[in-house]
């Protein structure tokens, strides 16, 4: 409608991860639909499945989220981005695949979680601004009760703090919010948590959770 010559191309990312990462023994990942807790226990004694109540929001089948460890498309992700092309890449988080000892690369199941990707090829790529966008304007703090409060503005020691507390759930903000950190911590330098319908006003920064290094703020 606006009439922009610019290209999308998708890339089919493969993610490397740690054959020996803990997550391979201990599922966390919250995948597919919500059921209710009868039908949880039914389908973990027919599939198998692991189940796992997701926030008070229902019961969800599990699996395991290793941490990405290298993007092995970057290259090509570089090239086709200073084609001048809106580059999409690392969907669902990549392909997880894991290197065997004869240098050959092999797909694993798990499902590596896409924010964590996100920031792994954005500290890859040397990229300053990383954003995040979700269903809610601003990351809370003693969400759900009467405590409750939105962070605007955020240096990154307070961010590390409230998530040693327990203040994202694992299941929902947690990863995103583990993402910013260590977007930060590799180099990065501003992120960014916002309403995907404020994706302007929030990189402009006035909208979203707005998180900084500490020199910066």
């Amino acid at each position: 409608q606006a009439g922009n010559p610019r290209r999308v191309a998708c890339l089919l990312t493969q993610v490397e991860v740690n054959p020996d990462d803990p997550a391979f023994h201990n599922p966390s990942k919250p995948v597919g639909y919500f059921f209710d807790e009868g039908e949880a226990k039914a389908l973990s004694a027919e599939l198998g499945w692991r189940m796992r109540e997701d926030a008070g929001r229902g019961w969800r089948h599990i699996v395991p989220s290793p941490s990405p460890q290298r993007i092995l498309n970057l290259p090509i992700i570089d090239y086709v981005m200073r084609s001048g092309a809106v580059v999409i890449a690392g969907g669902g988080g990549g392909v997880p695949v894991v290197r065997a000892p004869d240098g050959t690369y092999h797909g694993v199941e798990a499902v590596v979680d896409k924010d964590l990707t996100s920031a792994e090829l954005a500290t890859q790529m040397g990229i300053e601004v990383l954003m995040i966008l979700t269903a809610v304007p601003r990351v809370c703090i003693h969400f759900d009760t009467r405590e409750q409060r939105e962070l605007g503005r955020v240096k990154l020691s307070e961010l590390v703090r409230y998530h040693q507390e327990g203040h994202f759930a694992p299941g929902s903000m947690g990863p995103k919010v583990e993402s910013v950190i260590r977007f930060l911590e590799g180099g990065g330098k501003r992120a960014i948590i916002a309403h995907l319908e404020e994706a302007l006003p929030a990189l402009q920064g006035e909208a979203g959770t707005q998180i900084v290094r500490d020199r910066d703020g």
